[in-house]
């Protein structure tokens, strides 16, 4: 907490301040004790929240229309940037790249890379889905997986194509996450079914050699609630533990 309040005391706010798509209050002292010290207000709700790897920015996607559904907030300079002059659909997620400065944002039918410094797209995807739902980076950053609402696990070698590398189709409903662990080969996916299914999957440093993908384990753990099952999945960052939250209201450690 410490680190956090040290480089929130180093902020001088500007003499002019510039217009931005969202507000940035202080707390009060009272909420200060609870733990709160910023509050970030936006014009619609908040869909998704996601950290850059270094901390000092985060992506938000608002349930908005046009391009400001995706703002980039700045903690140290406490601003905030819409990154797009218009839209290409409705955004459903975006993470940034863990080791370059890339955002990927996916839409109800591609994924796209956006260079943050250049301010240009770098790549389009098509994952051949209906709708996509999720999506999540490989740790090394040369792969990633989306996962659909018609069942889909979507896997993408960015070296190799803007087209998917595998298909898996485990899943017997909607695909709600995908996540990969950050140290061990290892990918889960939750449904609508009620089922969390972890796979192998392996990536070579010797870029001849394709990646290897093996479903390892279904796990099941959750009621389904009004047709939903799954909702969410996370892994623990060190050990082979794997997080799942359920429309039943319940959140799940398998080991």
């Amino acid at each position: 907490m410490g680190n956090t309040d040290q480089l929130l005391a180093a902020f001088t706010a500007p003499e002019e301040p510039a217009l931005q798509p969202a507000r940035w209050l202080e707390a009060s002292q009272e909420e200060r004790q609870g733990g709160l010290r910023l509050r970030i207000c936006h014009g619609k709700p908040v869909t998704q929240v996601t950290w850059h790897g270094r901390g000092d920015y985060m992506a938000v996607v608002l349930a908005a229309q046009g391009h400001t559904q995706v703002l980039i907030h700045q903690l140290s300079r406490r601003r905030s940037q819409s990154p797009f002059r218009r839209s290409h659909g409705q955004v459903q997620r975006v993470a940034f790249h863990p080791v370059r400065p890339f955002l990927l944002v996916a839409s109800q039918r591609s994924i796209r890379l956006y260079h943050l410094l250049r301010q240009e797209l770098t790549k389009k995807l098509m994952p051949n889905c209906k709708w996509v739902s999720s999506l999540a980076v490989h740790p090394a950053g040369d792969n990633l997986i989306c996962g659909s609402y018609d069942s889909k696990l979507v896997w993408f070698d960015l070296d190799l194509s803007t087209k998917p590398y595998r298909v898996l189709r485990h899943h017997k409903k909607a695909l709600r996450a995908v996540a990969f662990h950050p140290r061990y080969p290892l990918f889960a996916s939750g449904s609508d079914d009620g089922s969390v299914i972890v796979c192998h999957g392996m990536v070579y440093n010797d870029l001849l050699q394709n990646p290897l993908l093996v479903p390892v384990k279904v796990l099941r753990g959750h009621m389904l609630t009004h047709d939903l099952g799954v909702l969410d999945v996370a892994f623990h960052p060190t050990q082979p533990w794997v997080f799942s939250s359920g429309a039943d209201g319940t959140v799940r450690l398998f080991t």
